[in-house]
């Protein structure tokens, strides 16, 4: 019978992932640290840029972001280093980092993560 193993992960050493959002014509940053390949489920290190919103949306996943760095801003709200937002499955929302300062964030979604963008 195999053991699972840890792993352990110097994100530091890792570099940003440019993610291009053509519908956005910008681009945010990602690290991606674990993908289950059975169930689809992601954790990674996510870096908007100042100004950089993902604007109104949906997922086929819900997903939760812990902010590690800068302001994470929401359609419901802003949370700063230290906050957590979950977002139910198919919620129709919008997130970014505010014009002052990039923000980073631990991304964590329940299944394979796709993004539809929508106009509200």
């Amino acid at each position: 019978m195999d053991r699972p193993e840890m792993i352990g992960i110097d994100t530091t050493a890792m570099p940003w992932e440019e993610r291009h959002q053509a519908v956005l014509g910008k681009s945010n940053f990602r690290k991606l640290l674990l993908q289950d390949p059975d169930t689809g489920m992601e954790i990674r290190l996510i870096r908007y840029p100042a100004g950089f919103m993902t604007t109104w949306h949906t997922h086929p996943c819900a997903h939760g972001m812990y902010v590690l760095e800068g302001t994470l801003v929401t359609h419901a709200g802003n949370y700063g280093p230290g906050g957590f937002v979950w977002f139910p499955e198919g919620m129709l929302m919008e997130h970014g980092a505010g014009a002052e300062g990039d923000v980073v964030a631990l991304f964590i979604t329940n299944k394979k993560f796709e993004i539809h963008f929508v106009e509200k």
